[in-house]
């Protein structure tokens, strides 16, 4: 359980910390740049980092599903907190699923044939997506470290 718990924990960190630090210092740091020049940024910040949330996704999915089933003996025994949070996980991965298949591939073929003007709209559409998930990341992070003393 041990070993589930710091890896489940790890994985939350890279995908709610990615999200953190683009939102809240990256966004506004490119603010100021020339629309190409913070647009292929952009492209470059994603396509690093979304490989990294797709093995996060995996991760917090085969642990914490090994969790339940292992550690609290089945979801019957898992606390109220373990389905909070579950369900807002399985929320946040269906919403990360449509920010990489729709808006993401709009953004990086928008930004690969210069087109800046889409390419903002998309990047703003992702913007808005992202902070939907920070939020319910941020409230699961808060629910998986003090759940089990208030659910």
């Amino acid at each position: 359980m041990a070993f589930g718990i710091a890896i489940h924990a790890l994985a939350a960190v890279i995908w709610v910390g990615g999200m953190f630090f683009a939102y809240m210092v990256l966004r506004p740091s490119a603010g100021p740049l020339e629309a190409p020049v913070r647009l292929q940024l952009w492209q470059r910040v994603f396509s690093r980092f979304f490989p990294w949330v797709w093995t996060s996704i995996a991760t917090l999915l085969a642990s914490g599903l090994v969790m339940i089933l292992w550690g609290y003996g089945g979801f019957a025994a898992a606390g109220t907190y373990v389905h909070v949070m579950l369900g807002i996980g399985l929320l946040m991965m269906a919403i990360y699923a449509h920010l990489y298949l729709v808006p993401w591939r709009r953004l990086s073929r928008a930004v690969t044939a210069a087109n800046w003007a889409e390419a903002g709209v998309q990047l703003g559409v992702i913007r808005r997506i992202v902070a939907v998930n920070l939020t319910l990341g941020l409230i699961t992070v808060a629910i998986g470290a003090s759940g089990r003393f208030w659910m």
